[in-house]
């Protein structure tokens, strides 16, 4: 099978986006782990899938691939690179869209300056829906790992997120306890983990460690969860700028029951094509 895609990033976050608007694409796992494979495949943090929406009122359906081939519900950074994909591939004119996903209604706009802003919709504390087992929502949470007390605000955000702040991110073990965390017991759909530095009350340093892939240069649901995180312990205040390895992002959240707003780059890399 030869597949045309397109390469882009958010910020660092790279991904292979792929036209089932135009084309029906269906792969296995292994054909998405094969893609996103750095020294034999194309190489990035996830595969985008492009299809024709199946809702009334919506625009797209946009789905998402781990590097591990397995599906997940929600990505911040590949939303904005989905809304720059459509309007560049002439699949819409529309400046804003509303994009079917796996968990629910997002609805990107690309912005005049370049960058894209995407209702996340409104992040989600009830332990059942992240999903995370604890009897009762909590600002923060203390799990058990290997014997040590680790505090963490655990939220959804689309896709479940676990923030521990901490005084240094560049030196926070993010792949070691990372790793830990993301396949800890209470979580029993993994976790996406964040560790977050508080430089002032409106800018945060970033890393995550993503679910299925590993550490990536940036997570745009990472960082709407922390800054979620940071307004709800009140250690942040709306808009927070996210510094992550790969770029900037800025977050906007108006406190619970409101959407979360993020904006930062959506760039395309390269076209070209593939035999799988």
């Amino acid at each position: 099978m030869r597949l045309e895609f397109t390469k882009m990033q958010g910020a660092g976050n790279d991904f292979v986006v792929l036209d089932g608007v135009t084309r029906y694409i269906d792969l296995a796992p292994a054909q998405y782990r094969a893609l996103a494979e750095r020294h034999f495949g194309i190489g990035c943090d996830q595969i985008l899938l492009v299809e024709v929406a199946s809702q009334d009122g919506c625009d797209f359906r946009y789905r998402i691939f781990n590097a591990d081939g397995g599906e997940v519900q929600q990505c911040g950074n590949g939303a904005r690179c989905f809304a720059r994909f459509v309007h560049e591939r002439g699949l819409t004119s529309k400046r804003e869209i509303r994009v079917e996903t796996a968990s629910g209604i997002i609805v990107p706009r690309l912005e005049d300056d370049g960058q894209v802003t995407v209702d996340m919709g409104p992040p989600r504390f009830a332990p059942a829906e992240i999903p995370f087992q604890a009897e009762a929502p909590a600002d923060a949470y203390v799990i058990d790992v290997d014997g040590e007390p680790i505090e963490l605000s655990v939220l959804s955000m689309g896709n479940p997120h676990a923030v521990r702040v901490v005084c240094d991110a560049d030196a926070a073990p993010v792949r070691e306890l990372g790793a830990r965390i993301e396949h800890h017991a209470r979580f029993p759909e993994r976790v996406n983990v964040g560790f977050m530095q508080i430089l002032h009350r409106r800018e945060i340093k970033l890393r995550v460690f993503e679910r299925g892939t590993g550490e990536t240069l940036a997570c745009g649901t990472g960082a709407c969860a922390a800054v979620v995180a940071g307004i709800r312990r009140c250690l942040l205040d709306s808009p927070v700028r996210v510094h992550a390895l790969g770029g900037d992002l800025v977050i906007r959240w108006a406190g619970p029951g409101h959407p979360v707003f993020l904006t930062g780059p959506a760039v395309t890399v390269f076209r070209g094509e593939i035999e799988l």
